[in-house]
């Protein structure tokens, strides 16, 4: 029974994770009921009832990030105190103190149990299939509208392209880690899932999901092959995937008839202007009024005379931690962060390369992306920096309680 119950677990997990591109899937999108909500309640159950049958040991590595995880947070509500803009601040608040802790909690409790993992990775690469393919059947049909305004077309189903190139980035990792396990046809097998992805990637138009796809791709394997001390494949690997990816790309750009239809290859070679310019404005606001304590949660947009726009942050996790927290957010931001990168290295050491290897495919792209389109109350942030730290627990069956006659 908690075998089974793991393994809904981590279903529930990825739904939870991956909700915002399983609504580019129509029918999906329909629901009576959010799907965010959804997975999310089913997680909870899940974990809390996945608890009450397990013993879970954390490892003291853990303790520095975990630190680090409380201090930010504090620092968050000590800064609200001088932002003054308080109804953003408290929605800033809301994100961060209460989806963080919970997303966190949840990433290293489904990470620490083998069936709970094996369940949450499995449904990662299905999410990915289905949301693709259905995001190419949109396209074909005409009933879909990638990003843009909230409302601007009622009639089409507006799709968060960031999120669906996302989805099939984590999703390609974790099936270019079963190209290299499998073998015979099972090999070919997966080789053509991973083609397909990558084909599904090209349509969505998110350039950032796009690299950290390739990223993913050549770096879960290379570092499997790494920690199984097999040097040579990596290399291997590594050169296999650039040549690969180069050829591709060539390819689609001496055909300028259909490079032209393909979203995010037309913004990965022929980028806008206007897009790069305004976001490299708004980094450079962003340094300048940082400050050592910053501006407080939300206070950015109204810094820079745009109102309470909260598209309009940097959106980009380093830079957001010091324009909000200052000096002092983006050094507790850099101890929970990166000092979570350095522990998760260190401990990859200690548990399976293939888990490790897991890991870092599904946590690659969403580290890329919060470099540049997502914000610090985001959940898929907190969510994944709980698998990396997920490395440093173990969950385990509670040993049968001796009956008594």
């Amino acid at each position: 029974m908690s075998a089974g119950l793991a393994l809904f677990a981590g279903l529930a997990g990825a739904v939870m994770h991956f909700a915002g591109a399983l609504k580019a899937v129509e029918p999906l999108a329909q629901l009576p009921i959010d799907l965010t909500v959804l997975g999310l309640a089913a997680t909870v159950a899940g974990l809390v009832l996945l608890l009450a049958a397990r013993e879970v040991a954390l490892s003291p590595w853990l303790g520095p990030p975990l630190l680090g995880c409380g201090l930010l947070w504090l620092w968050w509500v000590v800064a609200s105190a001088w932002s003054p803009w308080p109804a953003s601040a408290t929605e800033r608040l809301r994100d961060i103190l209460l989806l963080g802790p919970l997303m966190l909690a949840a990433g290293m409790l489904l990470g620490a149990d083998a069936r709970a993992r094996a369940g949450f990775m499995a449904a990662t690469i299905g999410i990915g299939l289905v949301v693709g393919l259905s995001v190419a059947l949109g396209l074909w049909r005409g009933s879909l509208v990638l990003g843009g305004e909230v409302g601007r077309d009622p009639t089409r189903l507006r799709v968060a392209y960031q999120i669906v190139g996302l989805a099939l980035a984590c999703a390609g990792g974790l099936v270019a880690l079963r190209v290299t396990q499998a073998t015979g046809r099972a090999r070919i097998g997966w080789g053509l899932v991973l083609l397909l992805l990558g084909a599904l990637a090209l349509l969505p138009g998110g350039r950032a999901a796009f690299l950290a796809l390739l990223v993913s791709v050549a770096a879960g394997p290379a570092l499997l092959f790494l920690l199984q001390g097999r040097l040579g494949a990596a290399a291997l690997w590594l050169g296999a995937v650039g040549v690969a990816g180069g050829t591709g790309l060539a390819a689609l750009w001496v055909l300028p008839a259909l490079s032209d239809q393909l979203a995010t290859l037309e913004r990965l070679l022929r980028p806008g202007p206007a897009l790069d310019s305004a976001r490299g404005q708004l980094w450079t606001e962003a340094w300048r009024l940082g400050g050592w304590a910053g501006l407080g949660p939300g206070g950015f947009p109204p810094a820079i005379g745009v109102g309470l726009d909260r598209g309009l942050h940097p959106h980009n996790h380093a830079l957001e931690a010091l324009v909000e927290g200052g000096a002092v957010g983006l050094l507790l931001w850099g101890l929970t962060f990166l000092g979570a990168t350095g522990v998760a290295l260190r401990l990859a050491l200690r548990v399976a390369p293939v888990r490790a290897a897991e890991v870092f495919a599904i946590g690659l792209p969403v580290a890329l992306s919060a470099m540049v389109s997502t914000d610090l109350g985001n959940r898929m942030v907190w969510f994944t920096l709980g698998l990396a730290l997920s490395l440093g627990v173990e969950a385990r069956a509670r040993h049968a309680l001796p009956r008594h006659v």
